[in-house]
């Protein structure tokens, strides 16, 4: 029976140093929920504390109503997949696969059951007579997956386990694990830093940062309307451009460093006072024009050709560098040194306090229990 997970208030020292402070966190039954965050951020760390790997300084664990601080790992009845795999070389994929059914007092004709039912799931199950050493990368990861997922935990975590993969075969994988966690239903802790991975597959995100949440939602409100500055710029790629916030005929108005005004809706009403402010503009959402005589005055100084999408490297009026990508025109690239003229889509355009770094506008949906 997959469980739901509660933390209040966690906090883990290592000696004098605090990794985190004080966290709480909800991931929900089912879900699919990512850890996402740089390296150091304390993600691997909580997702230890969550699997009894490590002591918990301060606050309290919950497997739904079960308090588990106290609980030793072999009976917290949870799955764990890691980033090396951690299949023994020794064993075949059977041997692997069935290992933790051993301490579960079935019979021969039930783990065997078993074993055929997650070989077949993971399709690894005309592998089952090999050594570790004869199978890909991929194949051994499925391995690791069919173990973790053949004692029929409760709880999956898994710590950046496509890591060591090649580039093609993480995007196959991030289906492989959607779709299975989607089956079974079972509640998935996901560690990870690609920022890709973790919108591919993941129902919910935690961004975290020094050991802090800052944001909780779905990836779509989370890359859309990050919460803060941090956000903004580890979720995605973004330009960010000093400007500021006043009001003209009781209108909000945004004044970009060089001079370029816009007409802003969708401001909260209590941030509705003269400020200053950082503009957050993803690069699809400059709208470039070479014969334009009106918005943001830039140069172009690089350009780099992808196929389907050209990306362009600017220098605004302001001094401010910036990155532009536009859908590749069937005619021609444009030059360096060539003068552009720049505007903005407002819609998706984001706006923060440059005090306090947080997001001015509606929208932002943070379920951050502490938020």
């Amino acid at each position: 029976m997959s469980n739901n997970i509660s933390i209040r208030h966690a906090v883990k020292r290592y000696g004098n140093n605090t990794v985190i402070p004080d966290l709480s966190l909800e991931v929900r039954q089912g879900e699919f929920f990512t850890l996402l965050g740089p390296s150091g951020c304390g993600k691997t760390t909580l997702l230890r504390m969550i699997a009894g790997f490590n002591s918990i300084e301060g606050g309290d664990f919950y497997f739904g109503e079960n308090r588990i601080n106290d609980l030793n790992p072999s009976k917290r009845n949870i799955g764990m997949v890691f980033q090396n795999y951690a299949i023994f070389p020794h064993l075949t994929v059977r041997k692997n696969v069935e290992f933790g059914l051993k301490y579960k007092k079935l019979s021969k004709e039930e783990i065997t059951r078993r074993g055929d039912e997650f070989m077949k799931l993971m399709q690894i199950d005309e592998f089952a007579d090999r050594l570790p050493d004869r199978l890909s990368g991929g194949q051994q990861q499925r391995v690791a997956l069919a173990r973790a997922l053949c004692i029929e935990p409760d709880v999956l975590l898994m710590d950046e386990p496509l890591s060591n993969l090649d580039a093609k075969l993480r995007v196959e994988m991030w289906t492989v694990i959607k779709n299975l966690q989607h089956d079974i239903n079972i509640t998935t802790v996901y560690v990870t830093h690609d920022q890709e991975e973790a919108m591919a597959i993941s129902d919910r995100i935690a961004v975290m940062n020094a050991g802090v949440i800052q944001h909780v939602g779905t990836p779509k409100n989370i890359y859309q309307r990050p919460a803060n500055l941090f956000v903004s710029t580890f979720i995605g790629q973004s330009n960010l451009l000093e400007g500021k916030l006043f009001l003209v005929d009781g209108q909000p108005m945004v004044e970009t460093a060089g001079g370029y005004r816009m007409r802003m809706k969708g401001i909260r009403e209590e941030c509705l006072t003269n400020r200053d402010i950082v503009l957050s503009v993803r690069p699809e959402e400059f709208l470039l024009d070479v014969r334009a005589t009106e918005g943001i005055s830039a140069v172009v100084n690089d350009c780099v050709f992808l196929g389907l999408n050209t990306h362009y490297f600017v220098t605004l009026s302001s001094g401010e560098e910036a990155v532009i990508i536009q859908e590749s025109s069937i005619d021609s690239i444009i030059e360096p040194g060539t003068q552009i003229r720049l505007s903005i889509n407002t819609e998706k355009l984001n706006i923060f306090d440059k005090e306090t770094e947080e997001n001015l506008l509606q929208g932002v949906v943070n379920d951050r229990p502490e938020a």
